[in-house]
């Protein structure tokens, strides 16, 4: 079996979001092809303390010496969007939707350690809606891969190339009938976040910007949802775990939300859901590895 080729560039720094995000929005128009070879590095990369302290505030996540499940995120995410921005990219930024994320947490990554980050994007898939593409992650510490990721976005009109295979964006969960907790989540619960994670989508900013895109107001960041959870988990999480989740549903701001959990495979499954509408907005399962 042939050995898939690629090139990998290393970058010196994390690229700014906001510059990407304008950069996209100019080249957004015809784009098309195959997805790019290229991986995109970063090597030997601290967190910084405050920024991950104000990210565990803005998550209610718990401050410690490890990092959470999802904070390498914020370092890899950087790296994705640079690689999507790109003209190479087939499918254009603006208007991507986030509908699946799975993460897993090989191992308990010290938040003094330095890091190797390393992003691709792989599996351009056909949907009823669209096309489907993955941005896949991996991070090492001393040489060992400790977390990796896979995020895909629909492109909702987009158009696959042909024989490309379906999109798998599901997540099953088992009947989760008990609430575990109730959230009033407020109206700049996305521009917090963005201040923090630097993702700046409009979408997610105010109901003015998110209804150029089609959305009647903002919608919560998912990445923000589903540290959410983790938080109101954190005490009874296995130290390595797989953390997967179903974006289904835009979740307004403001809004009212329950999360509703159940023990299942030695983990969890949970579900957060509109408070008036059931309106399901995240579904997701923990899994010990």
């Amino acid at each position: 079996m042939a050995v898939p080729q690629f090139d990998t560039r290393v970058l010196d720094a994390a690229p700014n979001l906001g510059a990407l995000y304008a950069k996209a929005a100019l080249t957004a128009r015809g784009r098309g092809g195959d997805l790019p070879d290229e991986h995109l590095a970063r090597h030997g990369v601290s967190v910084d303390p405050a920024h991950l302290a104000a990210y565990t505030q803005v998550c209610r996540l718990p401050l410690s010496g490890v990092l959470p499940a999802t904070y390498p995120h914020m370092l890899t995410f950087p790296l994705q969007m640079a690689l999507m921005s790109d003209r190479s990219f087939p499918l254009a930024l603006p208007g991507l939707v986030h509908v699946r994320n799975r993460i897993e947490m090989l191992r308990l990554i010290g938040a003094d350690a330095l890091l190797d980050l390393e992003v691709w994007a792989e599996h351009y898939a056909q949907h009823r809606s669209g096309a489907a593409v993955d941005l896949c992650a991996t991070v090492s510490a001393g040489g060992q891969e400790v977390w990796r990721s896979r995020s895909t976005y629909l492109a909702r009109g987009a158009k696959a190339p042909e024989g490309a295979p379906e999109a798998d964006i599901e997540v099953a969960v088992g009947e989760l009938e008990r609430v575990a907790a109730t959230w009033r989540i407020p109206d700049d619960a996305g521009r917090r976040y963005a201040k923090v994670s630097g993702d700046v989508n409009p979408i997610h900013l105010s109901g003015l910007t998110a209804k150029l895109f089609g959305f009647k107001r903002a919608i919560a960041h998912g990445m923000w949802v589903k540290a959410r959870v983790l938080g109101a988990l954190a005490g009874r999480l296995p130290d390595a775990m797989a953390v997967d989740v179903s974006f289904r549903k835009p979740l307004f701001l403001p809004s009212t939300v329950t999360l509703s959990t159940g023990q299942a495979g030695g983990g969890w499954d949970f579900a957060v859901r509109n408070a008036t509408s059931d309106t399901e907005h995240v579904l997701g399962t923990i899994r010990p590895l």
